[in-house]
């Protein structure tokens, strides 16, 4: 189970990713329990080990770095310092905190990126997913036409956003898709 915090953003986050919050979120500055399966479905918390334990995995797109572990984290290890690499082993109460914290973070980098642009909550879940998994929602071609009110335009953006490693994946081309579709 995931601790309890005093944080009202993360205590909403940590109810929706247990299905305990029968609200929705007070604004689009939070992610919804929609944009939540959204991500878990395309993330998966993959690499389950027989002890219940999850072990980090190269990114399929490098075949290595950046090396991913849970739900699609990456970068520092926030369970034994240093960087998330091969060997990596959390548990899944782990895995589900770093997501609750990352959610926080990166619906915080998308609604400072859309500023005073209005989104639905639909809107706001398909670019934290977006984001989530590329990281460039300030530079993204998409936000931009958002924030001018294309919203069309930036549904088709996402699809540009469908390769690793200069190849397209099959998984980006679906989850891209996927993001567009609730976009709208």
């Amino acid at each position: 189970m995931l601790h309890q915090s005093s944080n009202p953003l993360r205590a909403a986050v940590q109810r929706l990713m247990i299905g305990t919050n029968p609200a929705p979120p007070p604004s689009p500055q939070a992610i919804s329990a929609a944009g939540i399966a959204l991500i878990k479905r395309f993330e998966g918390c993959a690499r389950l080990r027989t002890d219940g334990l999850v072990e980090a995995y190269p990114d399929p797109g490098t075949g290595g770095d950046p090396w991913t572990i849970g739900w699609g984290a990456t970068g520092r290890d926030h369970v034994h310092g240093g960087r998330i690499a091969k060997g990596t082993v959390w548990t899944q109460a782990q895995c589900d905190a770093r997501l609750t914290d990352d959610l926080i973070r990166y619906a915080a980098d998308v609604a400072r990126a859309l500023g005073k642009a209005p989104a639905t909550q639909s809107q706001f879940d398909a670019l934290v997913s977006f984001h989530y998994n590329t990281g460039a929602i300030a530079r993204a071609t998409l936000t931009k036409k958002h924030i001018a009110g294309d919203h069309k335009g930036a549904a088709r953006e996402f699809a540009r956003w469908n390769r690793a490693a200069g190849r397209v994946l099959k998984g980006l081309v679906r989850r891209r898709a996927a993001e567009a579709e609730l976009y709208l």
